[in-house]
């Protein structure tokens, strides 16, 4: 694990921090396997229910690839991608706390989230086309779908830059906040959502993703569908809710 990459785990909610703020947390080789290796120990926990995804520092979330290793060579797009479609698809909801700006590849590290939550101040630019470079075909393809086309055209064509109220405006940002209420927003956001009946919250996340790229499995997601009829959180949110007292799920 790379000492510019930290993840910690509290109760049911995961988070990994991009800890290197003197590089405004942009991520080389080393750090995007470390992302890597922590999002295959998430995928693999039946343990967390939800990841939080955050800069240290109070003045990048993240600028993306490395651009020097990405013109000595030493990173590629496809690395880099192969991170974000990791981040994607992973079977849990996902936080993005952005604690300032965010450039270029960050944009999309972000965008591999369910939901994000900026701050005031803050603003967003992917300047590929400014510096020669044609954004990764999954990286473009991830716009379009989160953001539509023409949104994905002033992000990527055009190069623009967005401030935070324009990044909350054009639905980038699920919330804006002060600097100052960014991790309690956050905290309580996760904080809800590990609370949720987790198979019910997986079911649906895998079922909308599904429909965001165009087409439902019907058989797949009635299989989603059914597992939670048949689940004993099922019954305990039926108890609870009777109990007048707050459920205790255990993803079964």
């Amino acid at each position: 694990m790379s000492n510019t990459i930290v993840f910690e785990q509290t109760g049911h909610v995961g988070r990994l921090t991009l800890n290197n703020p003197e590089r405004h947390n942009s991520l080389g080789q080393g750090e995007l396997e470390a992302i890597q290796a922590v999002l295959d120990r998430v995928s693999a926990s039946a343990d967390i229910r939800v990841l939080v995804v955050t800069g240290a520092g109070d003045k990048t979330f993240c600028a993306g690839a490395s651009l020097s290793e990405l013109g000595a060579g030493k990173i590629s797009g496809d690395c880099f991608q192969a991170t974000t479609d990791q981040l994607a698809a992973l079977p849990i909801p996902t936080i993005a706390c952005l604690n300032g700006n965010v450039f270029g590849g960050g944009v999309e590290l972000a965008l591999s989230c369910d939901f994000r939550i900026g701050i005031e101040g803050s603003r967003m630019r992917v300047p590929a086309a400014a510096i020669g470079l044609c954004y990764p075909l999954s990286g473009i393809n991830r716009f379009v779908e989160r953001l539509g086309v023409n949104l994905a055209k002033r992000i990527l064509v055009a190069s623009e830059t967005f401030d935070a109220e324009a990044m909350l405006e054009i639905g980038f940002l699920d919330h804006l906040v002060l600097p100052a209420q960014l991790e309690k927003t956050t905290h309580d956001l996760a904080q809800h959502i590990a609370d949720l009946a987790p198979l019910a919250v997986r079911a649906m996340k895998a079922i909308l993703q599904q429909a965001a790229e165009g087409e439902i499995d019907r058989e797949k997601a009635t299989a989603l569908s059914e597992q939670c009829l048949a689940s004993s959180d099922l019954q305990e949110g039926f108890t609870a809710q009777k109990e007048k007292r707050k459920p205790l799920f255990r993803g079964e």
